[in-house]
């Protein structure tokens, strides 16, 4: 099952590293980042993923292991960067295809929601939304997803938000009745077992997110990196691009 990317070359790069979208955005969304981390360094080539129900991939309907498959599946050997939903998606693929992810990046990433009880609120809370988004249409949900607090420091963009609009209500719907938190596995038990390299990123304004960083950081072990990044909430690499930039290429280096 193979996902829509954006191939974005180096011509001569030893690296591939796909990278992966949040929920109501699409591949689009991480060419900014590209763009600055191609400023930096000329190592690596880029491909940009359409999730599952995203973008031009909203034909494909899984859950969030699926979706990994997917991802694997189209984007082979490689460094996976993932944002939020995309985070978790790519936790899933170093999990599920150690052998195919030579390294793992985070970006405000969770290992999901340990207690069955709470696990079964996010879920029930996910179709609630899902149910309400279906009702109201993609540009109202999404003019109401970008109001939460969590996106008080991302910027305005009108081609961000014409970007999202172009998923439907359906897809979008899907994709929190498919992938959401709720639905997800526990995976933090088995994070000790990623022997690949991981970076994690958080922002400093995010301070749920920067809790999870550091649990997983602990869990993971000496091959784990965390940075938080200062003046940043929770989509920290459109916030900051370029300090995330310089983080990730920075790290890359080390590899």
């Amino acid at each position: 099952m193979k996902l829509t990317y954006d191939q974005l070359s180096n011509q001569g790069a030893a690296q591939t590293i796909a990278f992966l979208h949040g929920f109501t955005q699409t591949r689009r969304s991480m060419h900014g980042l590209i763009t600055e981390m191609s400023s930096l360094s000329t190592l690596f080539s880029a491909m940009a993923v359409d999730a599952p129900l995203h973008g031009d991939s909203q034909h494909v309907a899984t859950d969030v292991a699926g979706a990994a498959d997917a991802l694997v599946d189209t984007c082979g050997s490689a460094i996976y960067l993932g944002y939020s939903m995309g985070a978790r998606i790519c936790l899933h693929a170093a999990l599920q295809h150690p052998n195919k992810v030579q390294a793992l990046i985070l970006i405000s990433g969770t290992a999901g929601i340990i207690d069955s009880t709470q696990r079964q609120h996010r879920q029930d809370a996910d179709n609630e939304l899902a149910n309400h988004i279906e009702q109201i249409g993609t540009q109202q949900f999404i003019a109401e997803w970008l109001s939460k607090p969590m996106f008080a420091l991302l910027p305005d963009n009108p081609q961000d938000i014409a970007q999202r609009c172009t998923n439907t209500a359906i897809s979008l719907a899907t994709s929190l009745r498919m992938c959401g938190t709720g639905t997800q596995q526990s995976m933090w038990d088995v994070l000790p077992t990623l022997s690949m390299p991981v970076l994690l990123i958080a922002g400093a304004h995010d301070e749920a997110f920067c809790q999870h960083a550091r649990r997983m950081q602990e869990l993971i072990g000496s091959n784990a990196t965390l940075h938080v990044v200062q003046d940043a909430g929770h989509s920290v690499h459109l916030e900051q691009p370029k300090t995330t930039a310089k983080i990730v290429c920075d790290w890359l280096a080390t590899l």
